[in-house]
């Protein structure tokens, strides 16, 4: 059973079929927050802005890369204060922490000693805002906040696969699926499981990565209780 971790969600999983934030997708995942507390485990976690801001948006206005990014950043910090904001109904303690200049009296500014004394006194911790500069992604902010909270685990739910496979299985009926994997040959193989950037920073530690199907948001709980579900990325696996 993992202690600590860091779950990284998409924008969609909170999203409707209009890519608005959704009411009850949000109290769905707030629910199962509240199972995972109340069993003990400490939760981080990273939400992605894609149901509210998409990189195609900026091309198809004009807009350059580095505004662009901001507003995904900014995307990010819009889920992470509903989400909390839905935690906080239904009786958690839950804190969002920023990489970009805090909003007074929803946000905070980031940093990694405020965080872990806030995971130690029993709140639920959003990372919002990405890493606070240009050019990196959630993924990236996944890898580092795991690593410099002490999450044992970052967990990834990806929607219509099962975890890693070595080409996507919805189109390529042959594809190889892993089992476990590491992270030199998620890096070799060139797989997209999270961008190579946020794989590099974790190769080297002891932090796993956990890949699973999002279908049943179950699968968390399964993951965090030692269920051998989709796919486990380490070293040297």
């Amino acid at each position: 059973m993992y202690k600590r971790i860091l779950l990284k969600l998409s924008g969609e999983a909170l999203a409707n079929d209009h890519q608005t934030i959704d009411a009850s997708k949000v109290k769905e995942v707030a629910n199962l927050i509240k199972k995972l507390v109340s069993q003990g485990t400490e939760v981080g976690i990273v939400i992605g802005g894609g149901n509210i801001y998409r990189g195609k948006l900026a091309g198809e206005l004009g807009i350059d890369q580095i505004p662009a990014d901001f507003m995904g950043m900014t995307a990010t910090t819009i889920n992470c204060i509903a989400m909390a904001n839905a935690l906080m109904a239904i009786g958690l303690k839950a804190k969002v922490f920023t990489a970009l200049p805090p909003i007074e009296g929803v946000s905070y500014s980031y940093n990694k000693e405020d965080a872990r004394k806030a995971f130690d006194e029993g709140y639920v911790l959003f990372f919002a805002g990405g890493i606070g500069k240009p050019f990196f992604t959630t993924d990236t902010a996944a890898s580092t906040r795991a690593l410099e909270t002490g999450c044992e685990v970052i967990l990834m739910a990806k929607n219509g696969v099962e975890g890693i496979y070595d080409k996507d299985p919805r189109t390529n009926p042959d594809a190889k699926f892993f089992k476990t994997i590491s992270y030199e040959e998620v890096i070799e193989r060139k797989l997209q499981v999270m961008d190579i950037s946020a794989v590099e920073l974790v190769k080297n530690t002891d932090l796993k990565l956990r890949v699973f199907s999002m279908q049943n948001l179950d699968n968390i709980i399964k993951v965090v209780n030692g269920e051998d579900i989709g796919t486990t990325v380490g070293r040297n696996l």
